[in-house]
């Protein structure tokens, strides 16, 4: 049993608090961008568009994320509604402070941040489809690293448990009936970690998701690993959320699992459709550039997890420099550069 409850606040810098739900993201964030510039490049897009359009969604998937989390847990705001759109905590004198944002449900920012992805793809003139691919993965580590900051804020478990990896929840965190700590003691109740559950699905799904791009991409339609993210994801929170109280409800079902139930239906309908009669028009390794399509599975992996920080760009560029021939006709074969030592 896991009997250490953390302190949400990291470190406190002039009397503000850091907390570790915010260094959980934006830790997030980072490992995002490196997954996601790797999934860009070995699509041969333009990685030089992703800082600008992963500022854009971030923006649009805190709002989205805090919105649906403020509506989810409105018992908490409504008092207060102050507290729901700034950073601030009320003391038992009725006075504000400062504390941070601590709450952001991943639905409502998984929702917000692929319309403005969209957007901006389509703003960009670039291809969504194949964009999304080489997004799909970091969701899923996004989803890993930041469910940890539930860790640290005490909050996202289920039901009590007598396994191994239970862990404690203090009173002030306790909800729905854990509330009573004579039925339920502080010493002896251990609750199952949903935080964790989801954060090694996160890890597993964004492997998968690596791995189907590498091995099975022949098989794969431009935008499927989206898909899949949806399917997958909708699985584990619809499954997971059945574990919990004091959550949002309408007509007394989880509206998580009404939002998740959709992105199954929009996962399993659009796979079956892409892959439809008449489908698919492209695969998604036709694709791929040339001198990456000739590439091994193998080859295409020691590249994803190798931060030499060579990229594709200079690769090409260094062979071209090198060369003396002149370019073929348009259309015509150009053998692949010979594989680095």
């Amino acid at each position: 049993m896991i009997d250490f409850t953390p302190d949400p606040v990291f470190v406190r810098i002039l009397g503000f608090p850091v907390y570790w739900y915010g260094i959980a993201y934006a830790v997030g964030l980072a490992a995002v961008y490196w997954v996601i510039v790797r999934e860009a490049r070995f699509r041969g897009l333009d990685a030089e568009r992703l800082g600008t359009g992963m500022v854009i969604v971030a923006i649009a998937a805190l709002i989205g994320g805090r919105l649906y989390h403020v509506i989810d847990q409105w018992q908490l705001y409504r008092d207060y509604p102050l507290t729901a759109l700034l950073p601030l905590t009320v003391k038992p004198d009725g006075s504000y402070a400062f504390a941070g944002f601590t709450g952001l449900g991943v639905p409502g920012g998984i929702i917000a941040g692929t319309i403005a992805a969209a957007v901006y793809v389509r703003w960009s003139r670039q291809p969504f489809w194949r964009w999304a691919d080489a997004v799909a993965p970091g969701l899923f580590v996004m989803q890993a690293i930041g469910r940890w900051g539930n860790f640290f804020n005490q909050e996202l478990y289920g039901p009590p448990t007598s396994l191994p990896w239970g862990i404690r929840i203090d009173e002030a965190h306790r909800v729905g009936q854990y509330v009573d700590v004579t039925q339920f003691p502080i010493a002896t109740t251990h609750f199952h970690p949903l935080f964790l559950y989801e954060s090694v699905s996160g890890i597993l799904g964004a492997l998968a998701l690596i791995w189907l791009a590498r091995r099975r991409r022949s098989r794969l339609v431009p935008g499927d690993l989206l898909l899949i993210f949806f399917l997958w994801y909708g699985l584990t929170r619809f499954a997971l959320e059945g574990l919990r109280t004091g959550n949002w409800t309408f007509f007394g079902i989880p509206t998580a699992q009404i939002v998740t139930g959709a992105f199954i239906l929009v996962g399993v309908l659009g796979l079956l459709w892409r892959h439809g009669p008449g489908n698919p028009g492209v695969t998604a390794a036709e694709l791929i550039p040339d001198h990456l399509a000739e590439a091994t599975a193998d080859e295409s992996e020691e590249d994803f997890w190798d931060d030499s920080g060579d990229d594709l760009d200079d690769d090409e560029s260094d062979d071209d420099d090198e060369s003396d021939e002149p370019a073929g006709e348009p259309g015509s074969e150009r053998p692949p550069p010979a594989p680095s030592g």
